[in-house]
């Protein structure tokens, strides 16, 4: 099996800076306002909350190494969808398709989608529905901006990023330099809990391998798709040890672990009432960001489903003209909606969408990881451009990492990680009605 390109009438049309912007709009979402105080909750001091940061960064850094020579080798609009089935097959790889369409990027959308609303609804609430009135309006408009072209969704992801990244920066000054230092309070935890705590700190840098997406749509793709990974996590791992000091200075170890939005809590220490609606603000545009990001990627991987299985062929088509799959992101934007409705009246938060992700999520994190192993032994005649320095020892660390974190994650979730496997299930039965093109040319 030869490098293939995207296939289906996709065009290079990405210059590097949109594709950081894509990468690190989709990781530096809501999270970093979130999981820090879950990280600190299991900690036993600050040494160690920043060490599972700076942690958490150089395994994802491993992990793009990994993706590089991936992305690079078989630059392809349906990223690790494309690596599963070049290395296993592509019912596997629908296995994997359906997951992210009915659990992992839907999954997200509707969630980000809620947290825009939630945090708008506290600066301009609409009634009892507000929140669910403002994430349909996000799932809506982001999905007709991408609708319209991938120059128009690329643009709106460069402002948003930026504007995302100037609010972080934001928390981050006020942190350091602003907010007095909080007095020493005992740790919340007797011992660290490496584990669990690596659970939340790379589900937070989660979003880093979506860029493996657009390698098909990025000019140069196989001389630029290394530098983009890791230099998109070169800087999310430096905003995210910058955030995670300003929390633990200005609230210490027990304050942050204590407090559910760590961000507002330091901005109104820092400049009082009016701090704390700012980082309502700046939630929106963090959350919005990785939303339309999420939408971005995740039609490519419908659209992957749609080429490789003819029941599901109008899936599969890419428009010419605004050079984007226009059905897979009607497709998706409906499911997001309807989970919206759903959780309009029985929404769990944010640990259910912890559990009902995660365990997904690190299982095909981890068969990516092994398919770098399987594409060298079945396809050593492929051009890499980029290879993976100290092969095999690094590409085995992540696969051991991702091993961990299914591990973890199912340890953590317990029965809450039932309803995401069922949906994966029905994947399964899915499978016996559809008939995939030949094996042999994915």
């Amino acid at each position: 099996m030869g490098t293939v390109d995207g296939g289906g009438g996709v065009r290079a049309t990405l210059r590097a800076r949109e594709a950081v912007a894509i990468t690190v709009g989709i990781v530096v979402g809501a999270g970093i306002f979130r999981t820090p105080s879950l990280v600190a909750g299991a900690a036993d001091s600050a040494g160690a909350v920043l060490l599972a940061w700076a942690a958490g960064g150089l395994v994802s850094l491993v992990g793009a190494l990994c993706y590089a020579e991936l992305a690079s080798t078989y630059p392809h609009a349906g990223g690790d969808y494309h690596y599963l089935a070049r290395a296993f097959g592509r019912r596997l790889a629908f296995l994997y398709g359906w997951a992210r369409l009915a659990v992992i990027q839907t999954g997200s959308v509707a969630l980000l989608a809620f947290v825009f609303g939630d945090y708008m609804s506290e600066l301009a609430p609409l009634g009892p529905f507000s929140s669910a009135l403002y994430a349909a309006g996000a799932v809506v408009g982001i999905t007709a901006i991408q609708w319209i072209g991938v120059r128009a969704g690329a643009g709106a992801q460069m402002w948003l990023t930026l504007a995302e990244v100037a609010g972080l920066v934001a928390v981050i000054v006020a942190g350091l330099l602003v907010a007095p230092a909080a007095g020493p309070s005992p740790p919340p935890a007797e011992t660290s809990a490496l584990g669990l705590m690596m659970v939340f700190v790379l589900l937070t840098f989660g979003g880093w391998n979506e860029a493996a997406y657009v390698s098909a749509e990025l000019k140069d793709a196989r001389r630029r798709m290394a530098p983009v990974l890791l230099g998109s996590l070169a800087l999310i791992t430096l905003l995210y040890l910058l955030a995670n000091a300003a929390y633990l200075r200005a609230l210490g170890l027990g304050g942050v672990a204590k407090s559910d939005a760590v961000a507002a809590e330091l901005m109104r220490i820092a400049f009082g009432a009016p701090g704390a609606v700012a980082v309502s603000a700046i939630v929106a545009v963090a959350a919005l960001t990785s939303a339309n990001a999420t939408v971005f990627t995740g039609a490519r991987t419908a659209w992957a489903l749609g080429r490789d299985n003819p029941q599901l062929a109008a899936l599969g088509h890419w428009h010419p003209d605004a050079a984007t799959p226009r059905n897979g992101l009607l497709l998706q934007g409906a499911a997001a909606l309807a989970l919206v409705a759903i959780g309009a009246f029985a929404r769990d938060g944010f640990r259910l969408a912890v559990e009902y992700t995660a365990p997904v999520f690190w299982g095909f994190f981890l068969l990516v990881g092994v398919a770098l192993f399987r594409l060298r032994r079945i396809d050593p005649a492929a051009d890499r451009p980029f290879k993976v320095p100290l092969y095999p020892l690094l590409p085995a660390l992540f696969v051991a990492t991702n091993a961990y974190l299914l591990y973890s994650s199912l340890a953590y979730t317990g029965r809450g990680a039932l309803l995401g496997l069922a949906v994966l299930a029905v994947g399964g039965l899915l499978l016996i009605p559809l008939r995939t093109r030949k094996e042999d040319s994915p």
